[in-house]
């Protein structure tokens, strides 16, 4: 049978441009700030990612310059997709209007479980866009991408993850937090992710539908990119 979803998110950002916009969703460090891995944008051609073993390429199907992006929607044997696409509107005062648009398809009858894991880490992609757009629009992350240890109780590991951040319960956005002895701030989270703000990072935890909790950080300006540091960190919690 299989699935077919199309959802749009829309955002209204307060004093930031459509020409920052552009630079997030149209340039490979803009992307590395906020999604995951690390990118790279062929103008007007591809924008091709890095993640692991995961090399995808998708071709972009409209460029207007701090207006209308497009990209992907190539379909696999099998029939399955996935396509973006950004609109950017210009408003007085300052402010702009973003819209994203994720357009596709799983195949097959056990696309529930895929399908659930996508929308929630879609979600956070979102938000992180925006958070970053909001606080650090201009700034460029380095991406730091860390698999932990493999779970075998979900329940539990998050709720070992929600104590060490210094919480006795789920986050909620707003919530102050503590990571790795920094104090910040929920910006997001859903039942399989979480993502905190402080000021020189933006640090994000996945449920991997492999089974393992993935940590996809975007760290600005302070010292904490190595990698084996966070794996000891999430590896506490198993």
């Amino acid at each position: 049978m299989g699935h077919a979803f199309n959802e749009t998110n829309r955002a209204v950002l307060d004093g930031v441009t459509p020409d920052q916009v552009w630079a997030a969703i149209a340039t490979g460090p803009g992307i590395d700030s906020w999604f995951m891995g690390r990118n790279e944008v062929e103008a007007g051609e591809a924008v091709k990612g890095a993640f692991g073993g995961y090399r995808p390429r998708h071709a972009i199907t409209a460029w207007e310059p701090g207006e209308h992006l497009a990209y992907g929607g190539e379909k696999a044997p099998d029939g399955r997709y996935l396509a973006y696409e950004f609109l950017i509107e210009g408003r007085d005062r300052g402010s702009t209007v973003l819209r994203m648009v994720v357009d596709g398809f799983l195949p097959g009858d056990d696309w529930q479980d895929e399908f659930e894991a996508m929308s929630a880490g879609g979600a956070m992609f979102w938000h992180t866009l925006v958070e970053y757009l909001r606080h650090f629009a201009g700034r460029v992350a380095v991406p730091v991408t860390v698999l932990g240890p493999e779970v075998a109780d979900w329940p539990a590991l998050w709720t070992a993850l929600h104590r060490k951040l210094g919480l006795d319960r789920a986050p909620r956005a707003g919530d102050e937090v503590e990571v790795d002895g920094l104090k910040g701030t929920v910006y997001f989270a859903n039942s399989q992710t979480v993502g905190i703000r402080t000021p020189d990072a933006m640090y994000r935890f996945f449920q991997g539908i492999t089974g393992v909790l993935i940590a996809m950080h975007h760290v600005f300006a302070d010292d904490r990119r190595d990698e084996g540091t966070w794996a000891a960190w999430m590896g506490d919690l198993a």
